[in-house]
């Protein structure tokens, strides 16, 4: 049994230093993309506060598909280069939105998200899924944010 517990109290360097060794001890020796995925959102509930959805888009074709998350009921499936998710997915670039209603072309799948974070992970040359943060305080996420959460989804590149 796994029994991550994060300390609240660390800097956020240091927090996602550790969610980063919960997520590599949860996901070394696993195949299955899917399971991989579904224990990162959960992780990423656990330790990063103030979360209204924390999950996953895989990249289907020419669209973005809803994979695991924690949070409420979202949108299934959305195309390459709309809202925040399929900006970052279309330009491989990560997405830090510190107010989703002043994003052009916002989806806004739960009207109480107010930020957004949102990092594609790579494989190889091409965009293969995206991490997706969102918050209900406007200005949530920082470059301290996304820079954990891009070594995450650098590490996670080739296990899902």
């Amino acid at each position: 049994m796994y029994d991550f517990r994060p300390d609240a109290a660390l800097p956020k360097p240091e927090l996602y230093r550790d969610l980063l060794q919960a997520a590599d001890a949860l996901t070394e020796n696993e195949p299955d993309a899917i399971a991989n995925m579904a224990n990162v959102a959960a992780l990423m509930a656990e330790y990063l506060p103030h979360l209204n959805w924390a999950g996953f888009y895989r990249v289907v074709g020419d669209e973005l598909i809803l994979g695991p998350f924690i949070g409420r009921p979202a949108c299934i499936r959305i195309a390459m280069g709309a809202g925040v998710c399929g900006t970052a997915a279309a330009t491989a670039t990560t997405q830090l939105v510190e107010d989703v209603h002043a994003f052009p072309g916002h989806i806004a799948c739960d009207a109480a998200s107010r930020s957004e974070l949102v990092v594609p992970v790579r494989k190889g040359a091409g965009v293969v899924a995206v991490i997706d943060l969102d918050s209900p305080e406007l200005a949530r996420f920082d470059a301290e944010d996304a820079a954990g959460i891009e070594a995450l989804a650098e590490m996670l590149s080739h296990r899902i």
